[in-house]
């Protein structure tokens, strides 16, 4: 049985018009990391799936998307009324079967959601479009199979109509159940994300003693250290393996230093051989080394210990968490990375966490990993212009998706 049947997670993000992207279909597995040249758009992929994650979560907008403008494409073309906007989607397996989320999202004149379409088993279970513009609605239908075959209803033009549905739908006839549950596999599958960019600089300070979780710049990653420490041996014991292997010099045990009055906690590498070698603290650790202890902490912990919200209503097990790591391999060098990938292979074989990264092009890469290379796909949006929300000059034969295909190195 895949993994996926179980646990709902997303297998393909699609950027139909989205920053530099036409067009891209980016495949998603267990370990997948997304590999080009400056500029090339890995970024901004990692950007169109946590801006789906946070929609799903229920956020508006306005707080998912602080940076519109950045998104829209560079040639996009504004309509007779001055609209322009960019189109991402997403593909979730699950119980469910495949499930694809479409949406469309107008960033000028005014943000936002002017389209969505939610689909499954072989039809259109939701769909939504802007009919007024001087409303703050846009109009929704979404599928009954019942007396009535389809249900009609204004939602907010700012949140994700997909996220509304479970508060909206009975759930009494056969067709509002299948709505649901592909609803819910998607608001499951987007919510249980973890977007993590550790930052050295604010790594290497002493920090309160407590049970936090996890930030996304691991600045806390000492007081989290405390936590793994005492609440889990086994996973701390594993990131004392990858901290021998992504660290200078032997390396015996993470361990951890309270300061005198007991308030404030510094982790330290544990160096001693027979005695002999001091601890050292991890403000003189390389960058690198910080950021593969970092890193390594995400991938051997959970959602109780990372500083996210996931669907409270669905058991762990029942979810599969995704960690989003843009410049996966910034300031690592070649063993650093190895080391890294190696243990994100084996605890991504498990099902209950999928990585997916950005890497440099020289960056070697395992074998098991599904490798994306966004750099064709950049090529081939400056190549075209992007469209706009208005009419586009017909063209010959079909409509043509660049595909940036899974490979095995």
């Amino acid at each position: 049985m895949p993994v996926t049947a179980a646990r709902p997670a997303v297998t393909e993000l699609r950027l139909s018009a989205f920053g530099p992207h036409r067009g891209t279909v980016v495949p998603l597995g267990p370990v997948t990391l997304l590999r080009g040249p400056s500029g090339s758009g890995k970024s901004t992929a990692l950007r169109a799936y946590e801006l789906l994650a946070t929609l799903g979560a229920g956020a508006g907008l306005a707080e998912a998307l602080p940076d519109a403008a950045d998104l829209v494409p560079e040639r996009a073309r504004p309509d007779a009324q001055g609209r322009r906007g960019f189109r991402i989607g997403c593909t979730v397996d699950g119980p469910a079967g495949p499930v694809h989320l479409d949406l469309a999202v107008q960033v000028e004149p005014a943000l936002r959601i002017v389209g969505e379409r939610l689909t499954g088993q072989g039809r259109t279970l939701l769909t939504t479009a802007l009919r007024d513009p001087g409303r703050g609605t846009v109009h929704a239908e979404w599928h009954t199979a019942g007396s009535t075959p389809v249900t009609r209803a204004p939602f907010p033009d700012d949140l994700l109509g997909t996220a509304l549905l479970p508060l909206r739908v009975a759930g009494k006839t056969q067709g509002q159940r299948d709505v649901l549950a592909a609803a819910e596999q998607v608001v499951v599958g987007l919510r249980s994300v973890f977007p993590c960019d550790p930052r050295p600089r604010r790594m290497r300070a002493p920090v309160p003693v407590g049970a936090g979780r996890l930030r996304r710049d691991c600045r806390n990653l000492a007081e989290v250290l405390h936590r793994t420490a005492h609440e889990c041996t086994r996973r701390h014991a594993r990131l004392t393996a990858l901290a021998a292997a992504a660290c200078a010099g032997p390396v015996t045990a993470v361990g951890l230093r309270e300061m005198a009055d007991g308030s404030l906690v510094q982790a330290v590498l544990e160096r001693a051989q027979r005695g002999a070698a001091p601890a050292t603290p991890l403000s003189r650790l390389g960058d690198g080394e910080l950021r593969s202890l970092a890193l390594g902490l995400v991938l051997l912990t959970g959602p109780g210990v990372l500083a996210m919200d996931p669907v409270a209503e669905v058991p762990q097990a029942m979810q599969t968490l995704t960690v989003l790591a843009d410049g996966l391999d910034r300031d690592l060098d070649g063993g650093q990375t190895r080391a890294l990938l190696t243990l994100a292979t084996e605890i991504c074989a498990g099902g209950h966490l999928r990585l997916v990264g950005t890497v440099g092009e020289g960056t070697a890469l395992p074998a098991d990993a599904t490798v994306a290379g966004v750099g064709e796909a950049e090529a081939a949006s400056r190549a075209e212009p992007a469209p706009g929300r208005g009419k586009r000059p017909a063209r010959r034969g079909r409509r043509r998706h660049r595909q940036v295909r899974g490979t095995r190195r």
